[in-house]
């Protein structure tokens, strides 16, 4: 499973040069970067990531900041021409801290130490709950990621799993029996039809659920008290 990050630096030439460095580590995914810390920082929110390349210092909101304000924080590696930054970079658990400019050599020694870190806390994870699980669909057994589910949708005898950036598998089962293969406190059932993956959920309507997708999905009564759970209402 690879390590997938982004990156957000206001300055073009950083991020080309990260692009050009991760190309050259198989472990990594660069999903995309940003040049504004404001979308990098919407895109976190609706996307969560392994690991996160950010610079300090920035015009609309600092690195720090951005780190501080996230709910859940992939492994972070500061970035930056100042040395004064360090300290508090440090403070929040970052991995590293890279001073600018950051040759090869520096990077790959961070991205050692940095895999090494991704597989000892994944190996701790899968011991506690799966991370994929396989389904039968187009003659051939497909590993479903269970990061990359936004939602499952029930086709009577079948089910139809919505990705984040592939297109839906469709298999034969019954939404039931896939509800009790997923983790509880990731997954939750809203309607006879549709399961729905809880970080995907962007907002809340009245028996109504907006996807960060864009889709929209129907809450039925007999799931009325999973939003009111969530709500406190």
């Amino acid at each position: 499973m690879k390590i997938k990050a982004i990156a957000i630096d206001d300055e073009p030439l950083a991020l080309e040069l990260i692009k050009s460095y991760t190309a050259q580590f198989p472990a990594l995914q660069l999903l995309q970067t940003f040049d504004d810390a404001l979308s990098g920082a919407e895109f976190l929110r609706s996307r969560p990531v392994d690991l996160l390349f950010i610079d300090i210092n920035m015009p609309d909101i600092t690195g720090i900041d951005l780190v501080r304000s996230l709910p859940e924080k992939p492994m972070i590696i500061f970035m930056t021409a100042h040395k004064r930054f360090a300290y508090e970079g440090f403070e929040l658990d970052a991995l590293d801290y890279l001073l600018k400019p950051i040759s090869l050599e520096r990077f790959a020694r961070t991205m050692h130490k940095t895999i090494g870190q991704y597989r000892h806390l994944h190996s701790t994870a899968a011991a506690k709950e799966p991370e994929s699980l396989f389904v039968y669909a187009e003659y051939k057994l497909v590993r479903i990621w269970l990061d990359d589910i936004d939602y499952i949708e029930s086709l009577e005898d079948y089910i139809r799993i919505h990705l984040h950036n592939a297109r839906p598998v469709l298999t034969l089962m019954p939404l039931k029996k896939i509800l009790e293969k997923l983790p509880q406190d990731r997954f939750q059932r809203i309607h006879r039809s549709y399961i729905v993956a809880v970080r995907s959920i962007c907002s809340i309507a009245w028996r109504k659920v907006l996807l960060y997708s864009g889709t929209a999905l129907p809450v039925s009564d007999t799931y009325a008290d999973v939003i009111r759970g969530w709500t406190g209402k």
